[in-house]
């Protein structure tokens, strides 16, 4: 379902694994940041599923009112800025190969086996061998985009992407998660908090 997806994919930006989501961040090196003054939504947003305001999108508009507000920008109906989102879900595999000690046969009275090594049965264990471990781990990541564009030029000049595992504590809370993603994309704009 779409808005199923979209909250999956949304919420892949808020929680994740323990070390956090991956955010990068690009901004336009000739765009002047200083003299843009207000915000708009892009309509639709990429976000809106079906013809309506997804509660995806809804939560992504809060988010990044509060931080375009703090930072001394406005809204308005004839915006110097488009704010627009995408989120999207994957199904990843993680394979990993570790070495981990292999143990021996354990036939009989033999931990490691009849034959040659027979002798130390029962007084002692020889060096570990080690072979290759490996382990595959599925997960779903999602991707969220904060575009932001020009508007007069029509040209974007900054995105924030977050990358993250997406879990089920996220969408538990998703409008949380959803903050928490937008806050960290938005540590990497441009202009700072409370600038004029």
């Amino acid at each position: 379902m779409n808005m199923r997806f979209a909250a999956l994919g949304l919420a892949l930006a808020l929680a994740g694994c323990a070390s956090g989501p991956s955010v990068r961040a690009l901004a336009d090196p000739q765009a002047n940041f200083a003299v843009y003054r207000s915000f708009g939504f892009a309509s639709p947003l990429g976000t809106d599923r079906g013809g309506y305001q997804s509660v995806v999108s809804d939560a992504l508009k809060t988010a990044a009112r509060r931080e375009l507000n703090a930072r001394g920008l406005s809204e308005s109906a004839t915006p110097d800025l488009i704010v627009n989102f995408n989120a999207q879900l994957a199904d990843k595999t993680r394979v990993t190969t570790t070495p981990a000690p292999m143990m021996g046969a354990g036939i009989g009275r033999y931990p490691w086996g009849p034959g040659y090594y027979g002798y130390r049965a029962g007084l002692y264990a020889p060096f570990p061998l080690y072979q290759d471990q490996t382990t595959v781990t599925n997960y779903q990541e999602g991707t969220l985009n904060i575009d932001i564009a020009d508007a007069a030029k029509k040209q974007l000049v900054w995105e924030g992407v977050v990358v993250g595992k997406v879990n089920g504590k996220a969408l538990d809370n998703l409008p949380a998660a959803i903050d928490s993603a937008v806050t960290q994309a938005f540590a990497k704009f441009p202009v700072p908090t409370n600038p004029r």
